[in-house]
């Protein structure tokens, strides 16, 4: 989810009901996958990268450990994935680091900059309007990352307090919704800035995925993970809008055989433990 590092932007209000079921998603995803649409039978099934024989992948670091920065490479979980789709369509993989808000607005993908976007990004009805989404690859929640000895452990206490989140995220929507109404909420542009800031003290609380939360914690031992909250948000990969049927289908049946060999198992090892 490139987010400049320490710049503030002002929140984005969002509705925590647009998380979309994986049901409904499946559906969707049949019902523009059919001949009824009138494309040809050639354009249904053959994949056709923006640059021949590469996949290109458009992500937001650093995210660890979905995505961060290793010796001058960007590696992680959803590197990893990236990796198995390109290896089923029997390509190279490059994984370019764009801007967060340019992969939900869609204008990364439609703009023909990368094939597929994988950022840890939860799929909504509001994405989808722009983006066609894979079948889901991932379930998180958000979590409250408070200092220790604070004495903030749960919503009602931030009455007031300075909390930080990211833009364009599930946990600026979660806050938007429902923090106290005194609540000092700041949008950073990538969870870098957010971080940096609540450690310099800028900050008293910060809301941020489960996943990365637990890593920024255990990393940090001034703070804790304060409380986790069950927003039913899923992960998945991303495709242009009414524009990539051929990928949106190999994706799929690889994540499908990714969980049926154990493989998924495997890399979600280890990076989550």
């Amino acid at each position: 989810m490139t987010r400049s590092t320490g710049h503030h932007v002002a929140p984005l209000a969002r509705t925590a009901g647009a998380v979309l079921s994986s049901v409904a998603l499946m559906a969707t995803l049949g019902a523009c996958g059919g001949a009824a649409s009138g494309e040809s039978a050639a354009s249904l099934t053959e994949v056709s990268p923006v640059f021949k024989g590469v996949l290109t992948v458009c992500t937001d670091s650093p995210y660890a450990p979905f995505v961060y920065e290793q010796k001058g490479k960007l590696v992680g979980f959803d590197v990893d994935l990236g990796k198995a789709v390109a290896d089923a369509l029997k390509v190279d993989l490059d994984v370019i680091d764009v801007a967060f808000d340019d992969i939900t607005s869609g204008d990364s993908l439609n703009n023909d900059v990368c094939d597929v976007a994988i950022s840890a990004m939860t799929i909504t009805g509001e994405r989808a309007r722009v983006l066609d989404f894979s079948s889901p690859y991932f379930d998180a929640k958000q979590a409250l990352i408070t200092p220790r000895g604070s004495g903030l452990d749960q919503l009602p206490e931030l009455a007031g307090k300075r909390v930080g989140v990211q833009k364009d995220t599930t946990g600026e929507t979660y806050m938007s919704d429902f923090a106290p109404d005194t609540t000092q909420v700041t949008a950073y542009e990538d969870a870098a800035g957010l971080q940096a800031a609540l450690n310099a003290g800028e900050l008293d609380a910060a809301m941020l995925d489960n996943t990365v939360s637990g890593q920024f914690v255990a990393e940090n031992p001034k703070l804790k993970l304060s409380q986790e909250f069950d927003t039913g948000e899923q992960y998945g990969m991303a495709v242009k809008k009414d524009g990539n049927i051929p990928l949106l289908r190999k994706i799929n049946g690889v994540l499908a055989k990714l969980r049926q060999d154990g493989t998924y198992d495997k890399i979600y090892a280890k990076y989550f433990g």
